[in-house]
C-alpha cells in the first residue's frame, strides 16, 4: 500500500505560484514528484484564496469546533456519525486533499 504524503500549505502555494508564473505543468510535476492533477487542484485552490493564512486558520477552528461538538454530542449514533463525517471532511479540506470534480 502506498504511503499517503501530505504537503505543507507553503509548498502548495509555491508550486501554484510557479505554475501561474509560467512553469509548465509537466515540468513542475516532474521536478516536485507530484501528479499534474494535484497541481491543477492546488492552483484552483490558490486562485480561490484557499491557501491564505486566514482561510487556513478558519478551517482549523472549524475542525476543532466539530471535534468539540462530536465529543459533546449525546444525540445518538446518527448525530455522531454525521459529526464524524464533518470532522473528516473539514480536516481533508484544510489539508488540501479533497479534489473538485473537473
Amino acid at each position: 500500500m502506498a504511503k499517503h504524503r501530505s504537503y505543507s500549505i507553503e509548498f502548495k502555494r509555491r508550486v501554484a505560484q510557479e505554475f501561474l508564473g509560467g512553469e509548465t505543468l509537466h515540468g513542475l510535476a516532474r521536478r516536485h514528484l507530484v501528479s499534474r492533477n494535484l497541481i491543477r487542484i492546488w492552483v484552483a485552490k490558490f486562485e480561490a484564496g484557499g491557501f491564505d493564512d486566514d482561510t487556513v486558520a478558519a478551517n482549523i477552528v472549524q475542525v476543532q469546533n466539530a471535534r468539540i461538538g462530536l465529543a459533546e454530542n449525546g444525540g445518538g449514533l446518527i448525530g455522531m456519525d454525521l459529526a464524524a463525517c464533518a470532522v473528516t471532511i473539514l480536516e481533508s479540506t484544510s489539508r488540501g486533499e479533497i479534489a473538485s470534480s473537473d
